[in-house]
């Protein structure tokens, strides 16, 4: 494979740079920064602010671990939510994707990931413990298990229901009308919705 010639050592680390985000590869990079190269420097300067500050400003929340402004995310603060429900998920973009929805009224935890011992990631590695605190204050009725249906989502579903089995609260998962194998993320509006809504009592097989 012909090594790609660049006329600038600058212009080729921040073509190296651009590659290293995710599904960007040298080629999209190389567009990338030819297109900044002829933007104003008002609007490169913004776009590196923005970068900034989201690095060194953003904040997560703490009570479910969504991104926040704030200590406290936006929907763990407001008043209208339903706070006796949580909806766990695997990461940001599920609270995203299920928000969009509109279907959702409560509360949300975001585990940071989910058990996957081929990636090296265990139980510690996620925030399963402060789920389990959460729910031991008594105020929680209904906990909602959103994870991809996958092999590894199974496996932190069942895990974390044997965490919550001493509890009185009830455990459901979300209807499969997701394909098995498929991300939540990835999933349209319509039938997320559809699977919070028509969620069913988790059952220990």
């Amino acid at each position: 494979m012909i090594q790609q010639q660049y006329p600038s050592q600058l212009l080729e680390k921040a073509v190296a740079e651009f590659s290293k985000l995710p599904g960007i590869g040298r080629k999209t990079a190389l567009r990338l920064v030819l297109w900044m190269l002829r933007q104003d420097d008002a609007d490169i300067e913004q776009f590196a602010e923005a970068i900034h500050r989201l690095k060194h400003e953003v904040k997560y929340c703490h009570i479910c671990h969504n991104v926040s402004d704030a200590d406290t995310c936006p929907i763990c603060a407001d008043p209208r939510r339903d706070a006796a429900t949580i909806c766990v998920v695997e990461n940001i973009q599920d609270v995203m994707a299920i928000e969009n929805t509109q279907q959702f009224h409560g509360l949300y935890h975001v585990l940071g990931g989910i058990i996957s011992p081929m990636d090296g990631i265990g139980p510690s590695d996620l925030e399963i413990d402060s789920l389990v605190q959460r729910v031991s204050e008594g105020n929680i009725q209904e906990v909602i298990l959103a994870l991809s249906p996958t092999m590894e989502g199974d496996t932190t579903n069942f895990y974390i229901y044997r965490k919550l089995s001493a509890y009185d609260v009830k455990i459901s998962v979300i209807a499969r009308g997701i394909s098995v194998g498929n991300e939540l993320e990835y999933t349209d509006e319509v039938t997320l919705g559809r699977s919070i809504t028509n969620r069913t009592l988790f059952e220990e097989k």
